[in-house]
């Protein structure tokens, strides 16, 4: 069963590529610009189909301890309902293998907008069963900086508004700077999901932050959200699993292979180049000056929405 998943895993990611070729192909000759806007709003046909047939939607944007969660939960899903060792949930693929996993789309949200036309509501998420996962902008920007510099596909340096791949750019420029990755783009994000959570139907709101200082608490509070019943002794599997030591281990063993990129580094001997990091709370002020610091800090104090705590 899990060699025919793998399969199905594999043929929908050659049919993505597949489309996104044929595109580039039929628009060979027209403005770079246009072509990239067309992208965009297949990457949204293919997300809004997802979202309409998820059972629970997790949004993140870039860098907020998306996979580290995934791992969590995929470990949860493999414990409950013995599924095969070192398979990580990715929307259906679980669900497939045992029909008690519900269905869990991991999303950053960036193109569905962009085929819908709908840029300033969640409109398409209203009836979903949603959860946030926040994390403070600061760091955010650091890493998506990292990530950006050392792991994005030159495919989706252009189509998400990074710099050029090369570009002569300091940590504070990019941080500050307006880009895809940079902070303010990070609070702009934030707080449309803010101003829209009352329309939601079923809205949870959670913070890397607290799931790093409390993982068990906050990832049973989750479980709930999500209508999950696991055992304590569940729960503590999956924080133990998903702990960043072993993280790091199992990244370095590419031991989850067959997930793509999402859990391999780019290059061995860099550690900026790993998925997982440094996973630091508060690790931005580590790369700034107290005068740069200081000027992020009233950044985000003056515009984020108070929803977040990070004020």
């Amino acid at each position: 069963m899990l060699a025919i998943q793998n399969l199905r895993h594999a043929l929908r990611i050659a049919r993505k590529k597949l489309s996104r070729r044929w595109l580039h192909f039929r628009m060979r000759g027209r403005p770079e610009a246009e072509i990239l806007a067309a992208e965009r709003r297949l990457r949204g046909v293919e997300q809004y189909d997802k979202l309409r047939n998820a059972d629970i939607v997790v949004v993140s944007f870039g860098k907020s301890g998306r996979t580290w969660l995934r791992i969590m939960i995929s470990h949860l899903f493999r414990v409950m309902y013995e599924l095969p060792e070192n398979a990580i949930l990715s929307f259906d693929n679980f669900h497939n293998l045992d029909r008690r996993v519900p269905k869990v789309f991991f999303t950053h949200d960036n193109y569905i907008k962009d085929f819908t036309g709908d840029f300033e509501t969640k409109q398409p998420f209203y009836d979903k069963r949603v959860v946030l996962l926040a994390r403070d902008p600061r760091d955010v920007a650091v890493s998506q900086f990292f990530q950006w510099k050392f792991r994005l596909k030159p495919s989706k340096v252009a189509i998400n508004n990074y710099p050029p791949r090369g570009a002569d750019i300091s940590l504070f420029d990019f941080v500050v700077g307006d880009n895809g990755g940079g902070m303010q783009e990070v609070i702009d994000y934030l707080n449309l999901w803010a101003r829209e959570a009352d329309k939601l139907d079923n809205f949870h709101l959670l913070r890397y932050e607290d799931l790093r200082v409390e993982p068990h608490r906050y990832l049973r509070e989750l479980l709930d959200f999500m209508q999950v019943s696991a055992s304590e002794e569940q729960v503590n599997a999956a924080v133990d699993y998903a702990s960043y030591e072993n993280m790091k281990k199992m990244e370095s063993k590419q031991q989850f292979r067959l997930a793509g990129g999402r859990m391999m580094p780019r290059d061995k001997d860099n550690p900026d180049s790993y998925k997982v990091r440094r996973a630091k709370v508060g690790g931005y002020r580590d790369y700034f000056s107290d005068r740069e610091a200081d000027s992020i800090d009233r950044c985000l104090a003056e515009t984020l929405d108070e929803l977040y705590g990070y004020r």
